[in-house]
């Protein structure tokens, strides 16, 4: 494991305590059987996830944290983890998945659009949009 960085942890009397932070190891030859993922069903999980601000017990009132509850989380993707905590791998896949979603769902329509431009103007020349 190579170690980098400091996160919040707590003791037992719930102060803040400084740890180093792992990277990820993202390399495919010690997975045993990575498998393809629906983007689209993970994007549609996404967009129902409950988002809202919150902060540590531990943290200054001012301070404030975007992201789900841990239930929640564990409700919309289940990956095996308990509902305490949300493990930054996993958060670090969902958005990757849900951007290139999106990314493909922005390229059809797209495509649907300047085809649609295309019927619309069959010289080939497109025709100016005039409000009256």
């Amino acid at each position: 494991m190579k170690l980098s960085g400091f996160m919040r942890l707590r003791d037992q009397h719930h102060r803040p305590v400084a740890q180093p932070l792992h990277d990820h190891q993202d390399d495919s030859a010690p997975r045993p059987c990575p498998s393809a993922v629906n983007g689209y069903e993970i994007l549609a999980k996404v967009a129902d996830l409950p988002i809202s601000t919150w902060r540590y017990e531990w943290e200054p009132a001012g301070v404030r944290h975007l992201g789900p509850m841990a239930q929640d989380w564990k409700a919309a993707f289940d990956f095996g983890q308990p509902d305490t905590r949300i493990p930054a791998v996993d958060a670090n896949g969902v958005t990757l998945v849900a951007v290139q979603a999106l990314y493909r769902l922005v390229v059809d329509l797209q495509q649907q659009v300047d085809q649609l431009r295309g019927a619309a103007s069959p010289s080939g020349q497109e025709k100016p949009f005039r409000s009256g």
